[in-house]
Parts: C-alpha cells; sequence; structure tokens
C-alpha cells in the first residue's frame, strides 16, 4: 500500500496518477477524497488528529505528503507542527517511509540565482522558518535512524487544472483568459523558474519507489533557463492569441490590496523571490533518472490546451 495525505490538490492528483506506474494499491487521504485511479481506497481525515493520521497511515509502506494547508501564516505556524509531528510518529510506529512534498522557502535570499539541493539554509520570512522546522522534524528522526524519509523540492508550479494554488495560474493565465491585463510581482523583467505538476507528479513516484533516493533532499525536474516574468506573459499571451497587456504590483500596491485581499496581505513577506532571478537547477535528479522535463512552452500549450479552449 501506498498512500497520499493531502491527495486532493494538484500535486496528489498527478501523483496518484503516477502511482499507478507502481502499485494499484493506492490510498489516497483528505477530508474527503475523490478517486483519481478506478482501484483507489477512500480514507477520509483530519491530518491534525493523531488517531486519524495513525489509521490512515497503517499498512502503508510509503507515505506522501502533499498537504497544502491555507496559505496563512498564523494557520502555517498553528498546523504545520501538529500535522508533521502526526505524521512522523504514524510513519516511524508503522515502519513506513515517508515522502514530503516541500518548497524552497527555507533557502537563503541571497541564493535564489541557482538553487540546488546544497543551497544554504536561511529563511528569510516567517513562513520559511516554519517549512524549515517541520523539513528539521523529520530530519532529526533520519539522522536518529528511527526513520526513513526523503524531501522532494519543487519551485513555485504551474500546471493543468491548478486551481488557486500557482501564482502563475491566478495572475497571468486567468486574467488573459478573460480579457483583461496579467498581473506580475516585483520586477518582471527577472527569471523565474517553474515545475510543472506532470512532472512533479512522476517524479514524486519515482523517488518514493527508488530505494537508495531515501534520506536526501531532492529537486524536483524543472525545466532550466527559465522566462523571465514578461517572457512568461509574452509566451502565455500568443498561445491564447491575446495581447500581452499586463501590469506589474510594486511591494506598495501588493500592501495595498493586502487590505482587500487576505492572500495578497501573506505575500509581502515573500516579495523577495520576484524581486531577483529565482532559478531552481535539478539536475541531481535529471542526471540519475536521466528524466528530461517539460519544456516551458510545451508546458503553457498544453495548460491553454487543457483549461482555456
Amino acid at each position: 500500500m501506498q498512500t497520499i495525505l493531502g491527495s486532493g490538490g494538484a500535486i496528489g492528483v498527478e501523483l496518484a496518477k503516477a502511482l499507478r506506474n507502481f502499485t494499484n494499491e493506492i490510498r489516497l487521504v483528505s477530508r474527503n477524497p475523490e478517486k483519481v485511479n478506478p482501484t483507489d481506497e477512500l480514507m477520509p481525515a483530519d491530518l491534525l488528529k493523531s488517531a486519524d493520521v495513525q489509521k490512515a497511515v497503517h499498512g502503508s509502506e510509503v507515505v506522501y505528503l502533499t498537504v497544502g494547508l491555507p496559505y496563512s501564516l498564523k494557520v502555517w505556524e498553528e498546523n504545520w507542527p501538529i500535522l508533521m509531528e502526526n505524521v512522523v510518529n504514524a510513519c516511524i510506529k508503522n515502519n513506513s517511509k515517508l515522502v514530503f512534498f516541500d518548497n524552497i522557502y527555507m533557502y537563503d535570499a541571497s541564493c535564489l540565482n541557482r538553487m540546488t539541493e546544497e543551497t544554504p539554509i536561511n529563511p528569510p520570512s516567517k513562513k520559511g522558518k516554519v517549512r524549515n522546522e517541520v523539513v528539521e522534524m523529520i530530519l532529526e528522526k533520519t539522522r536518529e535512524g528511527k526513520l526513513t524519509a526523503l524531501i522532494a523540492r519543487s519551485a513555485d508550479f504551474y500546471g493543468p487544472n491548478v486551481k488557486g494554488t500557482s501564482m502563475l495560474t491566478e495572475m497571468v493565465f486567468k486574467p488573459l483568459s478573460t480579457g483583461k491585463k496579467a498581473n506580475w510581482m516585483g520586477n518582471v523583467n527577472c527569471k523565474h523558474s517553474f515545475t510543472y505538476t506532470p512532472d512533479a507528479g512522476k517524479a514524486t513516484a519515482l523517488l518514493g519507489n527508488t530505494e537508495d533516493a531515501y534520506n536526501q533532499v531532492w529537486h524536483l525536474p524543472t525545466a532550466s533557463d527559465p522566462f523571465t516574468g514578461k517572457e512568461w506573459i509574452v509566451a502565455i499571451s500568443k498561445e491564447m492569441g491575446v495581447k500581452p497587456d499586463y501590469r506589474v504590483a510594486s511591494k506598495f500596491i501588493v500592501k495595498i490590496m493586502g487590505w482587500f485581499m487576505p492572500i495578497m496581505k501573506e505575500m509581502i513577506e515573500m516579495l523577495y523571490q520576484y524581486e531577483q532571478d529565482y532559478v531552481f537547477d535539478s539536475s541531481k535528479f535529471e542526471q540519475r533518472f536521466d528524466f528530461e522535463s517539460t519544456p516551458y512552452l510545451t508546458g503553457i500549450k498544453k495548460i491553454v490546451e487543457s483549461d482555456y479552449k
């Protein structure tokens, strides 16, 4: 049995599809799980409740944690440590391997121009400190030999059927598709990597089913030489057949928007990622598994075909 905790999100769905290449025994766990594959086992659970997590993990060879909590610092600070403690304890008790789908929030802000698995850890934001805290909960148990686990890190992501969780979808694809201007935060001339969600799902499944991949950090496959913000907007506009009109939201504008839109208030401390080149290096994964990341123009084409035609 391989179990996905947080199965309803964009990554959980792509992961469930990809796991069919390795097993027909897949358990999907969330508050209201829905089948991705015909043979999926569904288990409703509240991951903040230890008993629910123990039940969800029981009998699992591999557990994938792909939960996306609401994008709120208050929620993260309150819930992530509880959730992670429940999951780690359940995996140890059931002798299950753990795969944690992670982001790059804990990396030093001065080192974003070529992020690798060796990039220094120095969280520049409060959300980054929370992510680093829960990762350390995993690593501590692996160092003690009590847990077998791996960390699978992604850049910001984009892909088909991504609802409410992709900056590129919300700020570029959606407004352009409805005749509005695209939006960009920070500097539109800075490069920004995005991980394609089907690639992330396939790669996470592959890592979880590769014995020697454990007790390491892996960057999930992401196309190299990313576009600048302006180039992203132009490429998406061209594929949609619309004008590449856009506006840039400065830090001041984002603060004002935060008065009316809670999500924008949460973005203020993360603006540093859009004020400099943000380049994600996944060569370790690609060399180990001979994996070719989806080119950006191909990803854009598939998203437009899937979601906007």
